[in-house]
């Protein structure tokens, strides 16, 4: 049994702003994005993601942390899937001021999200 097994490939296409929104995670320093899945993650694992923004042809390679957990049957309707937070990086850090241009002043929204 190996100790670090590989980190997860995801592949994530946001299509559209208001789903932007309801993923992306702003409490995290760096930045973070919601990303559902049915798979059993824990806290910590690490995670590769594919990320796709709405309107934009790049996808933004991410090797994130798991940071949270929503269990299946989540109260609130919630989606299962899990909370993973970009590395402190330049890349992370320009992805995330890149999704905060895309977003605009639906950052100031009280709208529900995924997330927090």
């Amino acid at each position: 049994m190996s100790s670090s097994p590989r980190p997860s490939v995801i592949q994530l296409a946001i299509k559209e702003k208001s789903a932007l929104y309801a993923a992306y995670i702003p409490l995290f320093a760096e930045g973070g994005i919601f990303i559902p899945t049915l798979r059993d993650y824990q806290l910590g694992d690490d995670v590769y993601v594919l990320l796709s923004l709405p309107e934009e042809p790049e996808r933004y390679p991410v090797a994130g942390t798991v940071a949270w957990v929503t269990p299946a049957k989540a109260a609130n309707h919630r989606k299962q899937g899990i909370g993973i937070q970009f590395p402190k990086d330049e890349k992370s850090r320009a992805l995330r001021l890149k999704i905060e241009q895309i977003l605009g002043s639906h950052m100031a929204s009280d709208r529900p999200t995924q997330t927090i």
